[in-house]
């Protein structure tokens, strides 16, 4: 085989190659938050935070942020939601699956405009609840308590963002459910924002 034919070969192999990778479907790495105050795009990072990114477009596909609320709101700190729907005049916690294992060492750090898991004081306790950061709260990252696992940014409505750290707050009765029976528990909150800031939809993109 002559090498001009050689050449000529491997060039051709090498663009069907590429052509067929960039036919093939791109994953679905974004998520929408449709909001009532506008909408807010996550690209999603699976590749540090696999686990998490999983969970969360779990709960996404599964319906389960469609009519939750906003239910905690700190201007300087962080927005946070996906866990409470608005059920009247009330908020109420919805159920939600096992907890999965913390990502906080996995080098994303929390700053203005990512997205890490809420969870309790157990590294591994985050189910759907997550938080949008609106500074940068180094006291989050790790080693700080295992650190809260980032999982993606905000690229698009970070001026929604800021529209709704803005929000009055006040204390608001929560329905918190009672891990063991299951039961709601009404619960007095701080930081809860007197009108109600609402994600209409989540969907995968």
């Amino acid at each position: 085989m002559n090498r001009p034919f050689f050449y000529t070969l491997a060039l051709v192999l090498l663009s069907v190659v590429c052509f067929c990778q960039a036919e093939k479907p791109a994953e679905l790495s974004k998520v929408r938050l449709k909001t009532n105050k506008g909408d807010i795009v996550i690209q999603l990072d699976a590749d540090k935070a696999p686990v998490t990114v999983e969970n969360f477009k779990k709960y996404v596909a599964a319906g389960h942020y469609n009519g939750t609320v906003f239910h905690r709101i700190i201007d300087g700190f962080m927005i946070q939601g996906g866990g409470f729907a608005k059920d009247g005049e009330k908020f109420v916690e919805k159920k939600t699956g096992a907890g999965i294992v913390n990502e906080g060492q996995n080098g994303l750090k929390n700053e203005v405009g990512t997205i890490a898991m809420a969870r309790t004081s157990d590294p591994n306790s985050a189910t759907a609840q997550f938080f949008i950061n609106v500074a940068s709260n180094e006291g989050l990252n790790f080693p700080s308590n295992g650190g809260y696992a980032v999982f993606g940014k905000v690229i698009a409505g970070m001026d929604v963002v800021n529209q709704i750290k803005a929000v009055k707050t006040g204390v608001k009765e929560l329905g918190n459910l009672d891990p063991r029976s299951g039961q709601l528990v009404p619960s007095p909150s701080r930081d809860v924002p007197l009108e109600p800031i609402i994600i209409e939809t989540a969907t995968l993109e």
